[in-house]
């Protein structure tokens, strides 16, 4: 029903058949009314019309797809200035960016981090927090997400 891998094979077709980039998927499931919010972007932005636009198409496309579902929320959105990261290719594209992630183990008595991106390795990152580089394995990572740059 709510496997993740198995929504974004799903609706990444139609996603890059409109013209967009699946930048990736959220599950947010509960008892009553679960949420499901799509990353979309693409090199002219996105607009709201964009969004509704593939909203619509997904829709359509999961309640055909996967109509076991249940009840859910279905929310299409740019990425934003706080950017999520989804794969190591996001990791990859903003090395020597800052970068806040949520871990599911913590490290060093920490689940959040925030600091500067300065490599992506094999199946790990490198993130200097307070002058201290930090290797943190990609699967240990629950949430990551661009910090904005404020000027």
């Amino acid at each position: 029903m709510w496997d993740r891998e198995s929504i974004y094979t799903v609706i990444m077709p139609t996603i890059t058949t409109l013209g967009y980039e699946l930048v990736g998927i959220e599950c947010h499931v509960n008892h009553r009314n679960s949420l499901l919010r799509v990353y979309i972007d693409s090199d002219l932005g996105i607009t709201v019309d964009d969004c509704e636009n593939v909203s619509h198409q997904v829709g359509a496309l999961l309640e055909i797809e996967k109509p076991n579902m249940g009840s859910y929320t279905l929310e299409v959105s740019s990425p934003g200035l706080d950017r999520p990261l989804f794969t190591k290719a996001h990791y990859v594209r903003f090395i020597a960016n800052d970068i806040s992630i949520m871990l599911y183990e913590a490290l060093d008595g920490q689940k959040k981090l925030k600091g500067l991106l300065k490599a992506v390795l094999e199946d790990e990152i490198v993130i200097v927090v307070t002058g201290k580089d930090f290797q943190i394995p990609l699967s240990n990572i629950r949430k990551a997400r661009l910090v904005p740059k404020i000027n």
